[in-house]
């Protein structure tokens, strides 16, 4: 079945010309074009579609007015934003509603390569409601004292480059959010950026600011209810980073995977943000379950919810278009022998991460860790030999980090 797209601008000669850029794609796709947001709308009262692509200046409704609608009315359609890069501040404004941004003129494979990747990732997650749920997303909020921390310091008279980065390198909703955004094709470089360290060195002191006061792109987190578990997911996401930036570079792994494995390793969780934060009552008895029966969380999830934490997560970053050695480190950090590559990657990395970081925590709790290694997966990328070694890092880092 072609999937169906529509493409709203203003200007019918730029519709004309998407319809001519992309004639080559009509045995694949379904394209319906509309002269402004109103119109738009009404087609989509009466049409299902897959994807929208928006123009951001118009006149009676902008982009923005117009993708607020469409989350709200039809979460799980796909959005992505076609604007000039003079409209900058605007675009940014629709962090977000939008999943992707692309920026004008933007030519014919750009163009082609970000709406069907896009599209194919409808097949990660095969259940409706989930993509209603992370499609009507408000922005992913972080940790009370983060955020004030990076506000205090954006607001310093020396603020500076390198403690801004280190701030969002330690909040799961910060480095998404900035990762999305300087993986886009709007601003254009020329590769996957894996670290937030070097996305915040891309788009600067004065981008970071405006999405911090002007776009309020970043939030607090304010649900009232399992405020230590959050904790703990953040704790143990930060502490699962470190562990894995440790093992890729005992490796000897190069900077690409290195700071794939760190961001996999702090964002491997993330799913569980969004399953708090988006369905804090339902979450709760999820986790209220796993406790009281001692059984693994992606088990319980499965069966209360439908879908797990780590398809949310990666279903949701792989919409924001995050590098793919990312996406699958989350998908699949449970379960990762259904890969079909067993070779030392930032999955591999991620796994052995979280599981011995899952260990020492069961340990420290006397109770049995929520996440087993998978010996055989280990076994097959080469590397068993070297668990010991891993294990033995993360209890010295562990024990130097209490008795400081």
């Amino acid at each position: 079945m072609k999937k169906r797209i529509l493409f709203v601008d203003d200007d019918p000669m730029v519709l004309e010309g998407l319809g001519r850029m992309l004639r080559g794609m009509r045995d694949q796709w379904d394209m319906r074009y509309a002269v402004g947001g109103p119109e738009a709308l009404e087609i989509m009262a009466a049409e299902t579609f897959d994807l929208v692509v928006s123009d951001m200046r118009m006149p009676v409704m902008d982009g923005l007015q117009f993708l607020t609608e469409v989350r709200a009315k039809y979460p799980n359609v796909i959005r992505v934003i076609l604007s000039g890069y003079s409209d900058q501040l605007l675009t940014m404004r629709s962090a977000g509603v939008a999943h992707q941004y692309l920026s004008k003129p933007c030519d014919a494979e750009m163009l082609r390569s970000t709406l069907t990747r896009a599209i194919s990732l409808r097949t990660l997650m095969t259940d409706e409601n989930f993509k209603r749920l992370v499609g009507r997303m408000d922005p992913l909020p972080s940790l009370p004292a983060l955020y004030m921390e990076i506000v205090q310091e954006l607001q310093s008279s020396d603020a500076s480059i390198r403690r801004v980065g280190e701030i969002i390198a330690k909040d799961l909703g910060m480095t998404a959010k900035i990762l999305q955004l300087v993986n886009s094709a709007f601003f254009g470089i020329p590769r996957r950026v894996s670290h937030p360290m070097d996305a915040v060195v891309y788009l600067g002191l004065e981008t970071i600011q405006s999405l911090v006061f002007s776009v309020k792109a970043f939030s607090m987190f304010n649900t009232p209810v399992h405020k230590s578990f959050i904790t703990q997911v953040w704790s143990h996401s930060l502490a699962t980073s470190v562990l894995a930036k440790q093992i890729a570079d005992g490796e000897h792994a190069g900077k690409s995977e290195a700071d794939e494995s760190f961001t996999a390793g702090l964002l491997h969780d993330l799913g569980k943000l969004v399953l708090a934060n988006n369905l804090p009552k339902q979450y709760g008895e999820v986790i209220q379950h796993a406790a009281e029966s001692g059984t693994a969380l992606c088990t319980v999830e499965r069966g209360m919810l439908g879908a797990t934490h780590a398809e949310v997560g990666a279903y949701l970053l792989a919409l924001w278009g995050l590098p793919d050695p990312i996406i699958e480190a989350i998908a699949l950090h449970h379960r990762p022998g259904d890969c079909s590559k067993k070779v030392f990657s930032p999955l591999s990395v991620v796994h052995v991460a979280n599981a011995l970081e899952g260990e020492l925590q069961a340990s420290q709790r006397h109770s049995v860790p929520a996440q087993c290694l998978d010996l055989d997966y280990i076994a097959a990328t080469g590397k068993a030999d070297q668990l010991g070694e891993w294990r033995a890092w993360h209890l010295r880092a562990a024990s130097a980090g209490e008795a400081e």
